[in-house]
């Protein structure tokens, strides 16, 4: 797997780190319980990381040096991908396949299949034009080559995978890409990590939280994509609409600033709305500790203006906590509305205020919904989604293997062409190996 602009390494909720690490680590630990052997290659940043960094029995992280050995933005990573290309195509251990995972690691993936002549899997996680067609006021939009790198990346994979029915639509309407190249492969989330446990009370007492607050949790980057506005918004039209609230009002926000986000903008929005005494900032955490903040929450919410699955979501109803979250890209998967959480259209304040006030009203509601999320959750494992990505492996592996005269086999329903690796790959009687 390829991972160019951020290790799977970092901590979530911090810097470019989200989802999409969460989702490189959990699918790769479970492909290795299922027999794939996988090496995940990111940039070298100089972080004292050693070249290979073993994640979990079966996984391996790999450093590559590509630029300056030290934290870059991201607007400066596609002229990386060359660099970290070359490094890659030095490696001498034999592949079976590229799954890379965000555009710029896809143009790296696509140097890489064609040096190795192996088959290109990519995952995007975001696309430029879903984000650029629903952003925040004051947002700055995804660049002209992030569109068109994305373009390239979707024409030259074997196939792409999609979290969601929605993702391959979009990836079909807005990018060309054609369906019998697209597969749909639901994210999971770790029940060992995120269940109930102990419950709320036990959590809160860990947490150092009020027994009989109501908590609405935030969770993830501070950045607009995400959403934190509307929830400042909606928490202050909630204490106007309901005043006496206040004193039991507590909403942690879990997650650090990300990009080019000014550090207090969030937080100068709660003083100008007068309600920066109920927020509480608390820094990125591991995912163990987390699971506690789900599990003290009465709700986590999900504001989000460009979601591609939302793996939060999952994680909160995993613990038993219900989600109140915006009804765009894959969050009318996670959450079902109106059973396991509440769904809004749009980003109005007050309607997330108005769903707020609800929930505080009617605790047997918060109950009931957490019960069956827990049901939900159990339906969405990392296991089943290690298991559905091995077909799509599996599938390439079969068009890809050499013909009795040799030659060159077709793939992609005659997108490209790309030589036969020389040995058969084989998926029952010996570990593969599938490059991050």
């Amino acid at each position: 797997m390829l991972s160019v602009h951020t290790s799977p390494l970092h901590q979530p909720g911090t810097g470019d780190a989200g989802g999409m690490n969460v989702y490189m680590v959990e699918l790769s630990r479970a492909l290795a319980e299922q027999g794939v052997e996988v090496d995940l290659f990111t940039r070298c940043r100089g972080e004292a990381a050693p070249p290979s960094h073993e994640l979990a029995p079966g996984v391996r992280v790999r450093h590559l040096p590509a630029g300056p050995r030290r934290a870059l933005p991201k607007e400066a990573m596609p002229g990386l991908v060359v660099p970290f290309s070359l490094a890659l195509l030095k490696e001498e251990r034999r592949y079976d396949l590229v799954h890379s995972h965000y555009w710029l690691s896809g143009q790296a993936g696509r140097i890489a299949s064609v040096g190795w002549r192996v088959p290109l899997v990519h995952t995007a996680h975001t696309l430029a034009r879903v984000k650029n067609a629903t952003l925040a006021a004051g947002d700055t939009p995804e660049p002209e080559l992030r569109i068109r790198g994305e373009h390239q990346v979707a024409a030259a994979a074997d196939r792409l995978i999609a979290n969601t029915a929605d993702e391959a639509q979009a990836l079909r309407s807005l990018y060309g890409a054609e369906p019998g190249r697209t597969e749909v492969v639901r994210p999971g989330v770790d029940l060992r990590t995120f269940r109930p446990g102990d419950g709320r009370a036990a959590a809160r007492a860990r947490l150092g939280l009020p027994a009989d607050a109501f908590v609405p949790l935030y969770a993830g980057r501070i950045q607009p994509l995400k959403g934190p506005d509307v929830l400042v918004r909606a928490v202050a039209e909630l204490l106007a609409d309901s005043p006496g609230l206040r004193r039991r009002l507590l909403v942690p926000v879990v997650g650090g600033h990300s990009g080019a986000t000014r550090e207090g903008t969030a937080w100068q929005l709660a003083e100008e709305l007068g309600v920066a005494d109920v927020l509480r900032p608390c820094p990125p955490v591991p995912q163990e500790r987390l699971a506690d903040w789900y599990r003290a929450a009465d709700v986590l919410v999900v504001p989000s203006r460009s979601e591609s699955f939302g793996l939060v979501a999952l994680e909160a109803q995993a613990c038993g906590t219900p989600v109140l979250a915006a009804a765009v890209g894959g969050l009318p998967t996670a959450v079902r509305d109106g059973v396991t959480g509440l769904l809004v259209q749009g980003h109005d304040p007050r309607e997330y205020a108005r769903r707020l006030g609800l929930l505080a009203a009617h605790p047997e509601t918060v109950r009931a919904m957490g019960e069956a999320a827990v049901r939900h959750a159990h339906g969405m494992s990392w296991r089943a989604s290690a298991a559905r990505t091995v077909e799509v492996y599996r599938a390439l592996a079969e068009v890809r293997r050499p013909s009795l005269t040799g030659g060159e086999r077709r793939v992609g329903q005659g997108r490209r062409h790309a030589p036969a690796p020389t040995a058969p790959l084989s998926w029952r009687n010996e570990k593969t190996v599938a490059p991050v």
